[in-house]
């Protein structure tokens, strides 16, 4: 039977338990959908009253451009060493051990291209948290403190042409010209994407595209 968005509802509800705040991570490469179905969830779990659901994103954590420049890392940004991911599974960490007080996390800003800190308010009413980003099942360094910190991750599955395509739209819409979206995307978007999806038999559930959302 095939998977449907009003399931990946019930199983997000399903999470929290006991009073106890969840969080439920969504990985996938570059491009896949993650931001979309974490946006959908969020908004058809919100519901009238005090927020029960909040949506903290991974590239929140992504180190500012002088840092970047700094470490020569520039023309590699995106890649796992670009992203504070101590500071990353540390805010997961304090979500989960911390439900009681307002907790602030990092937003990014896409037409800047850089993180803002402190924008996203995590209020005591959210039960269930949903984070999003590349790098959630991967094991190598201070990345492997993240998987710990999430009650379940589901990977989004895109048709890689597809993926592509929307990539290279979104690297537009930002301001890159045709052929350098297309270098970044097929050159270092491309190599993390590769990466990521060495960690897909590690999620719990995989979400294809042909998931349909409202």
């Amino acid at each position: 039977m095939a998977l449907t968005f009003d399931d990946l509802l019930t199983r997000a509800r399903a999470l929290p338990r006991g009073g106890r705040r969840a969080v439920l991570g969504i990985a996938g490469g570059p491009g896949a959908g993650k931001t979309t179905l974490a946006e959908h969830l969020v908004r058809a779990l919100g519901g009238d009253g005090p927020p029960w659901v909040a949506h903290v994103p991974m590239d929140g954590f992504h180190l500012a451009d002088a840092e970047l420049d700094r470490l020569g890392l520039r023309e590699r940004k995106g890649a796992p060493d670009t992203f504070d991911a101590a500071g990353y599974a540390a805010l997961l960490r304090r979500l989960r051990e911390d439900p009681d007080e307002v907790v602030y996390a990092p937003a990014f800003e896409r037409v800047l291209e850089q993180p803002l800190a402190g924008a996203i308010p995590v209020p005591p009413s959210a039960r269930l948290v949903v984070t999003e980003g590349n790098y959630l099942l991967l094991r190598r360094g201070s990345w492997a403190r993240v998987r710990p910190c999430l009650d379940e991750v589901w990977f989004c599955e895109l048709d890689e042409e597809e993926r592509i395509r929307r990539l290279v739209a979104r690297h537009e819409r930002f301001g890159k010209d045709r052929a350098a979206a297309v270098a970044w995307v097929r050159g270092t978007d491309q190599r993390n994407a590769d990466l990521v999806a060495t960690t897909r038999d590690r999620a719990d559930l995989v979400v294809p595209a042909c998931v349909r959302l409202p």
